[in-house]
């Protein structure tokens, strides 16, 4: 057992060491790191009751200044304290709906990948029938259809998100399925069950961490999206402020920052997502290692 963690931790240091060499890699796990802290600790700060509109007694649609930095809304309400509570429905729907997204697509794309013949092709087409469906309309029809609420938004999205993950998935486990020691196991009788818990899962994990950064951006900007165009969660997020500058002509009442500062927030989270996920894969996967 200590034989195992130290090899776990060597393992470790290892990667963060690689890790550490990619300047935009480390720049956006530092922009995640803050935003997951702030969303984590605004409960300590913020009441739950700053998004009711009855709670704004400022001017309204106000510019920014030292009372409110980041100015107020069309109800009067702080749009730095509406972005910092916010912030905790659009991570929160970001991160759910890309582990939903991730289960799906792993568990079918190892199906697929390790049961040959009618199984995975059943699979696989289920899976195509789903890729080429438009997923924000699809999302949009599922969320319209079970209701606006947090759930169903995760649902829609992470049901609508995985098939690109399991193709994926598949090709890497037929690659680790062709690997001498597969065959090994598959003699002494390792069974189903042993050969992908054991042997395929573990090495198809460094490629899903890569690629689950990406599905959280991903998940945030169709939160958004759905939120924009109303379905939305019932909640207040960087989406819903969108929606909100645009039914009260933030932008033909010069209101800039209502409109700025929510878009803002979705880009700058989304892109160190994107940095953090780059970053991974280039230190995970070999072959881009050494193109590097």
């Amino acid at each position: 057992m200590s034989i195992t963690w130290t090899r776990r931790r060597l393992a470790l240091g290892r990667f963060w060491g690689d890790f550490r060499t990619h300047r935009a890699g480390v720049i956006g796990l530092a922009i995640l790191l803050l935003a997951v802290l702030l969303a984590v600790i605004a409960p300590l700060f913020i009441d739950a009751g700053v998004t009711n509109v009855v709670s704004g007694t400022r001017e309204k649609l106000a510019p920014p200044s030292w009372a409110d930095p980041l100015g107020t809304d069309e109800s009067g309400r702080s749009v730095l304290l509406m972005i910092w509570w916010g912030s905790r429905t659009s991570l929160l729907i970001g991160f759910l709906a890309a582990l939903l997204s991730m289960v799906i697509g792993t568990v079918l794309g190892i199906a697929a990948g390790h049961f040959r013949g009618w199984i995975g092709a059943i699979v696989m087409r289920i899976t195509d029938w789903f890729l080429v469906l438009p997923s924000l309309v699809t999302a949009l029809v599922l969320a319209a259809i079970l209701g606006g609420s947090t759930v169903t938004i995760i649902a829609a999205i992470g049901v609508t998100s995985w098939p690109s993950t399991a193709r994926l998935i598949r090709a890497q486990t037929l690659a680790v399925e062709a690997r001498p020691y597969i065959e090994r196991s598959q003699a002494l009788g390792g069974g189903h069950w042993h050969i992908t818990t054991r042997h395929v899962l573990p090495n198809v994990a460094p490629l899903l961490l890569a690629s689950t950064t990406l599905e959280v951006a991903s998940a945030i900007v169709t939160e958004s999206t759905l939120a924009f165009l109303g379905v939305s969660a019932n909640k207040t997020s960087w989406g819903t402020m969108l929606r909100g500058s645009y039914d009260w002509g933030a932008a033909t009442s010069g209101a800039w920052w209502y409109i700025l500062v929510p878009g803002l927030c979705i880009v700058i989270v989304v892109m160190a997502f994107t940095l953090c996920g780059r970053a991974l894969e280039t230190v995970l996967n070999p072959r881009l290692r050494r193109a590097v």
